[in-house]
């Protein structure tokens, strides 16, 4: 009986515990096989359901379509800086790259010779001012005096004159002496008219008082042109802006006409663009464009279009077009390369598909839709390109599917769209 008891109450091995244990000894295995039938199920669920593919979603949005190109930064216009004389270049005052202002000097030429010329036209200056000095101080005062004093004599002239014949007339006077009378008479005449020209002359208006104004003239004339000889000297900047070029150094014989500095004036700065020529149809004057430099791509700025150049450059099938720079930022450098983007059309709110999405599309556009667990071939009427994106016009639906050409997914395939 006691024996009985003993048996009931011994433990014996539970058949979970058993099973669990022979699985544990057998783990590798028994892994293996579930490795085995998870891929299976995998490959069976692939083959059946088609691969996962991450799909675009067609939605509503604002489009942009741009041109984009590449030009440089140049300024309207710039200035070439020469000589107007011949001379040796005695010190260089500026460097290239530098920002100069209106009337700052550029260069200094040798003037000693120039110096000299001015001294010696305003000594000729001198000369002709004290000339007609003389003429209204001391000439024509003169004159009028021997005027006057003519005159009187001619008034006692004509006294004798009178008495004389007079006489003659009555019988009491000689001819002789009517003779001498008449012969005073005359001569008195004659140094009136000759006392008249002198004072005439010397009057303003006069030859005399002409000549000597008119060589007053010329030698204030070549004054001014001395004084200006040695003004070209000094060449100094014609406006504000920055010495982009530099072609001379001190002890260099400089000419006239020969460009020595060139200048960028500060202001007003423009875009050149090579734009392909199949674009041209979409630029008109006043779009506006976002630019960059390629030497700070993070940093962009607006201009807008102001020429389009009326001819094509057949050698590259391009157009020549330029935009202003209104507000042009700091870090700009003359022939700075940069890139534009020129909005030549707008649509708001409207059908958008990514570009990656759509196949074919200069002839016959079409997308891959997901439906019913397909890629699904779906023809597409298109309407403006924007970065990116293209707006639909006939096709497509917000909320739609769309399998990005990178995917390889052929039409009819069975897939398993995603979006991520």
């Amino acid at each position: 009986m006691l024996e009985n008891v003993e048996q009931i109450d011994t433990p014996r091995p539970n058949l979970a515990v058993r099973w669990a244990g022979g699985l544990w000894r057998h783990k590798w295995p028994v892994l293996g096989i579930a490795l085995v039938l998870i891929a299976a199920g995998l490959g069976l669920a692939r083959l059946l359901l088609g691969p996962e593919v991450v799909a675009a979603l067609v939605q509503r949005g604002n489009l942009v379509q741009t041109v984009v190109a590449s030009g440089h930064i140049e300024t309207p216009y710039r200035v070439e800086i020469a000589s107007q004389i011949t001379g040796t270049v005695k010190d260089v005052l500026v460097k290239e790259g530098e920002q100069v202002h209106q009337g700052q000097q550029l260069v200094a030429i040798e003037a000693s010779e120039l110096q000299a010329s001015v001294v010696q036209a305003e000594g000729a200056v001198a000369q002709a001012q004290a000339r007609v000095r003389q003429l209204r101080e001391l000439t024509k005062p003169a004159a009028d005096e021997a005027l006057k004093q003519a005159q009187a004599n001619l008034l006692n002239a004509q006294a004798a004159y009178e008495r004389a014949s007079k006489l003659a007339a009555s019988g009491y006077g000689t001819k002789a002496t009517l003779d001498d009378a008449t012969k005073n008479l005359d001569v008195a005449r004659t140094q009136v008219r000759t006392a008249e020209l002198q004072v005439f002359t010397t009057s303003p208006g006069g030859s005399d008082f002409v000549m000597a104004e008119t060589q007053l003239g010329q030698a204030l004339a070549n004054l001014n042109t001395a004084q200006a000889r040695l003004g070209y000297a000094t060449i100094v900047a014609p406006r504000d802006g920055v010495l982009i070029t530099r072609n001379v150094e001190r002890g260099t014989v400089v000419q006239p006409g020969k460009a020595l500095l060139v200048l960028a004036p500060a202001g007003d700065i423009q875009i050149v663009v090579q734009i392909d020529e199949k674009n041209l149809g979409q630029l008109a004057l006043g779009q506006h464009a976002m630019a960059s430099a390629d030497a700070y791509p993070d940093k962009r700025f607006d201009a807008t279009l102001s020429y389009i150049n009326p001819s094509v450059d057949i050698n590259r099938a391009s157009v020549e077009i330029k935009l202003k720079v209104d507000d042009p930022p700091d870090y700009l450098r003359q022939d700075m390369t940069v890139s534009v983007d020129i909005a030549t059309a707008r649509r708001d709110d409207v059908v958008i598909v990514p570009a990656r999405a759509v196949n074919d599309a200069a002839a016959a556009p079409y997308v891959l839709k997901a439906s019913g667990g397909r890629a699904v071939r779906q023809p597409v009427k298109l309407g403006l390109r924007g970065v990116g994106f293209y707006e639909v016009i006939d096709g497509l639906v917000p909320g739609d599917r769309v399998i990005p050409l990178a995917t390889g997914v052929k039409p009819d395939q069975r897939i398993r769209a995603v979006l991520r």
